[in-house]
């Protein structure tokens, strides 16, 4: 179903618009956010040499670490009065990430979330079961506004919970949910447990993000709950989910929302634009933010971008499912290792499990890169040559990966679930390992 005109309008079309939007947001933070103002003045610019969508690249970057250093408000373009709402990141790693909104600014992207939803197969009248937690997190509030906004009956369990989420899931027969992948395969599984079958009940569309999965993720949440999985990609900084969605007719990139972000990607180490296919690092600026407009915010995100018009019929620019993120990326003595695709083997093996968590240990100069897995519940329950079996796993991880990996194996269901975005590296040792 398409919602706007702009999803399937001509490139020139498009393009005036994003220029157009640009120089209003360049005006914008230039006269209103007095860390931009110094950064386009360091450049020797201003927003009046923005002529052509070229010129992008003469703007400064934005990074997280911009916004630590001006935690709370200080990267605000409003007074805070016009303030409606604030989301912020977890601050594990030092201050949060502190992000606003005003009243068109939710409007806004309450509308983009609609036509996100609507992309990956919802539809007014229907359900929709949101798993994503509440709160500062924009997962949650992101997806419970554009469902509302476009017409669906909408479910606000949040994350956890488990079982009330399946007795609701059962009642209330909804046909699209929403949340992690790595949950909602968790809650497939809880489901198995109590007997129910996940692809029996009335589910058609799941739409899944906020952490990096992989297609053999897709595959085995699709067989899994019988349904139709996309991706849902956003990030606070940038304004939440629904900056960009795959269609569920396609499921082959994921359409950017093109009037309201303005989509690069850069050689995160020459700082360049990348052309068309190939991969770096995402970068985003906002085109029509209020409260929080971002100029050219690395994202950390690995893709690439496809000008290509898809087989739905829309002509947005669409970029790949996140492959990683570059503080995600493990150097294994000059190796570089994306969890996901570890995720990507472990997920094509039968005796695994599809859940896991990775450890790096030091031994002298080297780095170990450990991997504890789970068989699955059919291969433990008449374990034949367990050895053989290993041997087996640890060939396949090293002609995917391209470096040794110690392997540890454990019983089902004994690695820590997530109930929300789930933790692949982690720094304790695991225990009752079956070896």
């Amino acid at each position: 179903m398409i919602l706007h005109d702009i999803e399937t309008e001509s490139r020139n079309r498009i393009e005036e618009l994003q220029l157009n939007r640009l120089r209003q947001t360049a005006e914008r933070v230039y006269n209103h956010v007095p860390f931009y103002r110094k950064k386009f003045l360091e450049s020797n610019i201003t927003p009046q040499d923005v002529t052509s969508l070229d010129d992008i690249q003469k703007l400064p970057f934005t990074v997280k670490a911009d916004l630590r250093e001006h935690y709370p408000f200080g990267l605000f373009a409003v007074d805070k009065k016009e303030i409606v709402r604030l989301h912020a990141s977890s601050g594990t790693s030092g201050k949060p990430t502190v992000v606003g909104y005003t009243r068109n600014d939710i409007t806004m992207w309450s509308n983009l979330v609609a036509r996100a939803i609507s992309i990956g197969g919802g539809e007014p009248g229907q359900t929709l079961h949101n798993a994503y937690g509440y709160g500062l997190f924009t997962g949650g509030l992101g997806l419970h506004y554009g469902s509302e906004q476009l017409g669906m009956a909408t479910v606000p369990v949040s994350g956890g919970n488990t079982e009330r989420q399946i007795m609701l899931i059962q009642d209330f027969e909804p046909e699209v949910i929403c949340g992690t992948p790595s949950y909602v395969l968790n809650l497939a599984e809880k489901m198995e447990v109590r007997g129910i079958d996940p692809a029996s009940t009335s589910l058609k569309f799941g739409i899944f993000g906020a952490e990096p999965w992989s297609e053999e993720m897709r595959k085995a949440l699709e067989a899994k709950l019988g349904i139709k999985a996309c991706d849902i990609y956003g990030l606070s900084e940038v304004m939440g989910p629904g900056v960009a969605m795959e269609c569920h007719e396609g499921q082959n990139g994921l359409h950017i929302a093109e009037d309201h972000f303005y989509a690069e990607v850069i050689d995160p180490i020459k700082m360049i634009p990348l052309p068309s296919g190939e991969e770096g690092e995402l970068v985003f600026t906002s085109l029509t933010k209020e409260a929080f407009p971002v100029i050219r915010y690395r994202t950390g995100d690995i893709a690439s971008l496809c000008k290509e018009k898809c087989v739905c019929g829309r002509t947005t620019i669409r970029m790949s499912r996140v492959k990683g993120r570059i503080d995600d990326m493990l150097n294994v003595n000059g190796v570089n290792v994306f969890p996901s695709e570890i995720e990507r083997c472990i997920l094509q093996m039968p005796e695994l499990a599809p859940h896991y968590q990775i450890q790096v240990h030091k031994k002298g100069s080297l780095k170990v890169l450990e991997l504890h897995a789970e068989w699955s519940e059919e291969f433990y329950r008449d374990m034949g040559d367990a050895e053989f079996a290993k041997k087996k796993i640890q060939e396949v991880l090293k002609q995917n990966c391209l470096i040794s990996i110690r392997l540890v194996l454990h019983p089902p269901k004994t690695l820590p679930r997530s109930e929300g975005k789930a933790v692949r590296i982690v720094s304790s040792s695991a225990e009752n390992a079956v070896t």
